[in-house]
């Protein structure tokens, strides 16, 4: 028990903290603080569904269909070249300078930026469904001890990443810090979508 929950925990955030489109998103929304506790809940929500989904089979399942792959990576690809294009206009442009400068816009909108960039990306899917998903099967009847390990992890990564770059949002949200990080985030949008345009999701 004991071991498939840390081997849980331990792949998960091996997996979820390596910088990507959702991390990215969710550092920005840090910065700015309007809307973090709703796109960290939807974050780790989203995390917990999928690893439960693979963790009970529907990895397996999913790789056989390759239509629904293909279709699921294209929409990746639109999404993440949408938010890298504003990402980078935003590092050009004064608007997105300064921390906590969504002032009194709706939520709504950035929620629903944080559920594309999970649901619309088939990185997502790949770490938790099918990896964890796979992985789990090592622990046999402790594989739900090693999914719940998976979701601990989740909840403290996001809870680190969102309320952490709250905290330093006095230096994150400086002008030419918070140019290079949505530059920087831009164009890691841009090269995750190109590599997607490549890559094999089929089984």
């Amino acid at each position: 028990m004991t071991s498939a929950l840390l081997a849980g925990m331990g792949l998960g955030l091996s997996l979820i903290v390596a910088i990507g489109a959702q991390n990215a998103y969710v550092l920005q929304v840090g910065v700015r603080g309007r809307g973090l506790a709703a796109v960290v809940a939807v974050c780790i929500a989203s995390d917990v569904v999928l690893i439960v989904a693979g963790v009970a089979g529907l990895g397996a399942a999913v790789s056989g269909r390759p239509v629904l792959l293909e279709t699921v990576k294209w929409a990746g690809v639109v999404v993440l070249v949408g938010y890298g294009l504003r990402s980078l206009w935003s590092a050009r442009t004064s608007a997105g300078l300064v921390a906590g400068g969504d002032g009194g816009a709706s939520v709504l909108p950035i929620v629903a930026g944080v559920l594309a960039l999970t649901w619309l990306n088939p990185h997502v899917y790949l770490d938790t469904v099918l990896l964890l998903g796979s992985a789990s099967t090592r622990y046999a009847g402790d594989r739900w001890w090693f999914a719940l390990g998976a979701c601990v992890a989740s909840v403290l990564w996001f809870c680190l990443l969102g309320f952490g770059a709250r905290r330093m949002a006095g230096v994150l949200g400086r002008p030419g810090v918070w140019r290079a990080i949505n530059l920087g985030i831009g164009v890691l949008l841009l090269v995750l979508a190109l590599r997607l345009t490549t890559m094999p999701l089929g089984g």
